[in-house]
């Protein structure tokens, strides 16, 4: 099987200018986990939950500190991607998207068309195991 049979293909994504804030907002709006980063139709980084966490304060700093919770809320989206990251070509097997996943512990991959580097979707470990449960 591969990638394109499992990936999702509409996917959440941020752009690097966006802030911080509204990272946050799509994360927690949307759902997803992962944001791939684009730029001018192109992956420039990824983007998770765990890298945004050293800009969320604990409420009470929040309280205490607002000019600090505000300052970091509105650093770019550039400060925290990742810009090395793992993916997977189309062409790839769900497989290796695993494979992938499992080496660098990672909880999604991008999948993007080999001769255009475009994104084409995620494969997460949730769409993993929602494949192999009925096999169970």
């Amino acid at each position: 099987m591969d990638a394109t049979e499992l990936m999702v293909s509409s996917v959440v994504v941020t752009s690097p200018d966006a802030s911080i804030a509204e990272a946050l907002r799509l994360l927690e709006d949307t759902g997803v986990r992962h944001l791939p980063v684009i730029e001018d139709g192109r992956v420039v980084g990824m983007l998770s939950d765990r890298d945004l966490r050293e800009y969320r304060l604990p409420v009470t700093d929040e309280l205490r500190l607002p000019r600090l919770a505000d300052d970091l809320a509105a650093r770019p989206v550039a400060d925290a991607m990742n810009r090395v990251f793992v993916f997977v070509d189309h062409l790839e097997s769900v497989a290796k998207a695993v494979e992938l996943m499992i080496e660098y512990s990672v909880g999604a991959v991008p999948v993007l068309h080999r001769g255009t580097g475009k994104l084409l979707g995620m494969i997460s470990y949730v769409d993993v195991l929602k494949f192999v449960l009925p096999t169970l």
